[in-house]
């Protein structure tokens, strides 16, 4: 089992900047993906951005093309966390940001075993 708790989240004007964390404990593993993904009301969840490790100790992130050039994934494998730094935000993006760990996780959320309780994240304009 691994548990995941999400940090970070709030209330933030556009143009503004946010970092989530994800805090990860348990039966972790570093060569596991871990993903972020996010869920406005009525919307089907959606992937926001992945970093998974290819080749042996390189980690490669890739992005939702909404998003990409404003938000950076990074890890640090020494705290179990993943970090999610969103820069220029829109009030498009204003949604429930979940983190998930899968052995093999790709851009489809059925692709993850574990999923964090989720941060509200909202951006007024």
């Amino acid at each position: 089992q691994v548990q995941l708790v999400e940090s970070g989240g709030g209330l933030v004007q556009a143009g503004g900047s946010l970092r989530l964390s994800c805090a990860a404990s348990g039966r972790t593993s570093s060569s596991y993906t871990m993903a972020w993904f996010r869920q406005a009301p009525g919307k089907e969840r959606l992937f926001v951005g992945r970093i998974r490790r290819s080749g042996g100790s390189t980690l490669y992130a890739d992005y939702a093309d909404t998003v990409k050039g404003r938000f950076t994934i990074f890890r640090d494998n020494a705290k179990n966390t993943m970090y999610l730094q969103m820069n220029s935000l829109k009030p498009e993006d204003t949604a429930v940001y979940y983190c998930a760990v899968g052995s093999n996780g790709d851009r489809r959320p059925p692709s993850y075993d574990y999923w964090g309780q989720g941060t509200q994240v909202t951006v007024s304009s």
